[in-house]
């Protein structure tokens, strides 16, 4: 028996799952990465995929070859990997949506009345890919609660400083010369790293519950790092604000007091973020 394999809507279907995958590993990183970096690693993968039919050899192993390189690549190109456990990290993501999504679309094709004949089609199925991606996505923020605790590592002059961190999408202080998203610290947090020292503040615009607005101090902070999601974020030349009122209650994180509050919007911005995976 013989197969025609047309290798262009091969190349292609498999470029777009690639993509959809990335999303959904990026999505779970907190849409860390540009899209120009998605795209490059799902090329990567489609070209990858494509080396069985470029060699000689078994069909297992040239398959296999396909595949590891195609899904190092994948994860290489698109997260700049600078470990082992990053890429550990990033692989065990990466194979759990596969399998979402791969069991998503066998349920499509093997139970749905003329499945077989429907979604075997390439647009079809990518189209069904789409619709599975639009899906885990809606489950990941269903199941995600509103507010998440995180640890934050504060960096100033040498300094360091971990406190108990709150990710709080009702965050979304600008500082309104720049545009960056600004984070909230307590007090005695800013003055344990700056000291008696004082830079001069940016005037940080608010609006809460209870007061119609008001003005927050804001300064520079040289480097920040969160960890959370199993991943560590570093990030440079983060505006924070100081808050003369207590953040929250030690009952908020298991006897620690959060505070810091980290507005969401900075993993968007980027602001010289790098990842890696926490020890």
């Amino acid at each position: 028996m013989h197969y025609i394999v047309y290798v262009d809507s091969l190349f292609f279907l498999n470029f777009i799952m690639n993509l959809y995958l990335l999303i959904l590993v990026d999505h779970s990183m907190l849409r860390h990465v540009r899209i120009w970096r998605m795209l490059s690693g799902a090329l990567a993968g489609a070209v990858c995929f494509l080396v069985p039919f470029w060699t000689g050899g078994p069909a297992f192993f040239r398959m296999a070859a396909g595949i590891v390189l195609g899904t190092a690549g994948m994860l290489c190109i698109t997260f700049q990997v600078r470990s082992l456990g990053m890429f550990l990290k990033l692989l065990e993501r990466l194979l759990l949506y596969s399998f979402g999504l791969g069991g998503a679309l066998l349920v499509l094709i093997r139970y749905l009345p003329g499945g077989r004949a429907f979604w075997t089609g390439t647009l079809e199925l990518l189209g069904a890919g789409g619709l599975g991606v639009l899906l885990l996505l809606k489950f990941r923020r269903g199941s995600d609660p509103g507010n998440s605790l995180c640890r934050a590592v504060l960096i100033r002059k040498g300094e360091k400083l971990a406190v108990t961190a709150l990710m709080d999408s009702g965050n979304t202080l600008i500082e309104p010369v720049s545009g960056k998203s600004v984070s909230i610290v307590d007090r005695a947090v800013f003055d344990r790293l700056w000291g008696q020292e004082r830079d001069t503040f940016r005037a940080i615009p608010y609006h809460s519950i209870g007061k119609r607005r008001g003005i927050l101090e804001g300064y520079l902070l040289p480097e920040l790092e969160l960890e959370t999601e199993g991943m560590v974020f570093r990030f440079t030349q983060v505006y924070i604000a100081v808050s003369n009122e207590e953040i929250s209650g030690t009952e908020n994180a298991e006897g620690e007091s959060v505070k810091m509050i980290i507005n969401p919007g900075l993993f968007a911005q980027g602001n010289g973020s790098r990842m890696k995976a926490a020890e």
